[in-house]
C-alpha cells in the first residue's frame, strides 16, 4: 500500500507541464507553468546538443511534457524545435510579447520564457512549428543560396556595363552592341596583363567581374536543378500545375514545410500566404479590406502564377473576365483568383505523393 505522501509525488509527476523557452545564439531561458498556470522552475542551459538534452531532462523530471511553446522557431530556436518534436513534443510558434505586455511587465530572458507557456497554457499560441528537416528545408537552405546569388550577379553585371560607360572609347567601342550574354563572354576573353592604365585597368576589371558572372552564372544553374529535384522528391505533381516552375513551388512548400499537416486547412494556407480577405465590419457597414499580412514570398509566388495563367490559361481569363463584369476592379479580380490558386495549391502541398523509384536491375 502507498504512503499518501508518496501518492501524492506520483501523481505530481504524471501532472503535465507547460514548458516555454526564450531563444537565444548561445543560451536558451526555459520557463515551466503547471496545469493551473503556477511557476515551477525557471532555468538557462546552453544552446548546443548536449544543453537540449539538459533542457528536456529537467523539463520532463518535473512533470508530463506534452506542449511547448517556443520563440523563433524558424532561427534560434529551430535546432531546439526539432529535439523537442523528436522527442515526442508539440512544439508552438510563439510571437515575442507585445509592447504594452512589455511596459506593464518589464524584460527578462526568464519572464520572456513565462510568457510563451502562457501563451500555450491559455490557447493564445496555436501554430505548430516546422519540423524542417525534410525535402522542404534542403529547397530552403538551396534557394537562400540561390537568392543571394542572383543578386551578387545582378550587382557584378551592373557593375562591368558602369565601368564600360565610363571606358576609353576605343575599348567601350569594342564591345559595343552586344548582347549581355556576347558581351560577358567577350569581356572574359580580355588581356589578363597586369595594369598600367587607366585603359587596363579598366580591361582588367571587366575581364575580372565578367568571370564572377560567369561563375555566379553556373552557381545558380546547379542551385536550381537541386531545388527542383527537392521539389520532386516532396511534391512531383506540383511541379505540373499550369505556371508553376521550380521557384514558385519551392517557395509555398517553404512556407508550409515539411509538415503541412500543421495548416488545419486550406483557409489557414490562404491566411498563412496573405491571400484570405480580412473582415474589416462595423455598425451597417459590412466590408472585407485586403490582406496586407501573411508570407509575402508566397504571396508573390501565387501572384506570378496567376499572370502567367492570365497568359496562357484561357479559362482563368474567361474567370477574371467574369469577375470584372460583376463589378470588380482588376486587381480584386485577381486577388480572387489567388486565393482560388491557394486552394488549389494546398490539396497538392498537404497529400505529397513522392515519385516512385525506378529499380534500374528492373530494366
Amino acid at each position: 500500500m502507498l504512503h499518501p505522501a508518496q501518492s501524492s509525488q506520483d501523481d505530481a509527476d504524471d501532472a503535465e507541464v507547460i514548458l516555454g523557452v526564450d531563444t537565444h545564439k548561445d543560451t536558451h531561458v526555459a520557463a515551466m507553468l503547471n496545469p493551473v498556470g503556477v511557476l515551477l522552475d525557471s532555468r538557462c542551459f546552453p544552446a548546443t546538443a548536449a544543453g537540449y538534452q539538459q533542457l528536456l531532462d529537467w523539463a520532463q523530471a518535473l512533470g508530463t511534457l506534452r506542449r511547448a511553446g517556443v520563440e523563433c522557431t524558424g532561427s534560434y530556436g529551430a535546432a531546439l524545435s526539432r529535439h523537442l518534436q523528436a522527442a515526442g513534443v508539440q512544439v508552438l510558434d510563439v510571437n515575442q510579447p507585445d509592447k504594452a505586455t512589455r511596459r506593464r511587465r518589464g524584460k527578462t530572458d526568464v519572464i520572456d520564457a513565462e510568457a510563451a507557456a502562457r501563451a500555450v497554457l491559455a490557447g493564445r499560441a496555436t501554430a505548430t512549428a516546422k519540423t524542417g528537416d525534410g525535402p522542404v528545408e534542403m529547397a530552403r537552405m538551396f534557394k537562400l543560396a540561390k537568392d543571394s546569388a542572383v543578386k551578387s550577379r545582378t550587382q557584378a553585371i551592373n557593375q562591368l556595363k558602369a565601368v564600360l560607360v565610363a571606358t576609353n572609347p576605343t575599348l567601350r567601342e569594342s564591345l559595343s552592341g552586344l548582347s549581355s550574354r556576347v558581351l560577358i563572354r567577350r569581356c572574359a576573353q580580355l588581356d589578363p596583363a597586369a595594369p598600367t592604365d587607366a585603359t587596363s585597368a579598366a580591361a582588367w576589371t571587366l575581364r575580372l567581374l565578367a568571370h564572377r558572372i560567369l561563375c555566379l552564372t553556373q552557381e545558380i544553374d546547379d542551385l536550381n536543378a537541386k531545388i527542383t529535384a527537392a521539389v520532386a522528391a516532396h511534391t512531383p505533381q506540383l511541379l505540373d500545375c499550369n505556371g508553376v516552375g521550380p521557384d514558385t513551388a519551392a517557395t509555398l512548400l517553404i512556407t508550409a514545410g515539411d509538415n503541412p499537416g500543421r495548416l488545419g486547412s486550406e483557409a489557414g494556407f490562404a491566411a498563412l500566404c496573405g491571400v484570405s480577405p480580412v473582415e474589416a465590419s462595423s455598425g451597417k457597414t459590412q466590408r472585407r479590406r485586403l490582406n496586407r499580412g501573411g508570407d509575402r514570398q508566397a504571396n508573390a509566388a501565387l501572384y506570378r502564377i496567376a499572370l502567367s495563367r492570365l497568359r496562357w490559361d484561357h479559362r482563368t481569363r474567361d474567370y477574371v473576365n467574369r469577375r470584372i463584369a460583376e463589378g470588380k476592379t482588376p486587381r480584386e479580380a485577381i486577388r480572387c483568383l489567388k486565393r482560388y490558386i491557394a486552394r488549389e495549391l494546398y490539396q497538392l502541398i498537404t497529400k505529397p505523393q513522392p515519385a516512385p523509384i525506378t529499380d534500374p536491375s528492373a530494366a
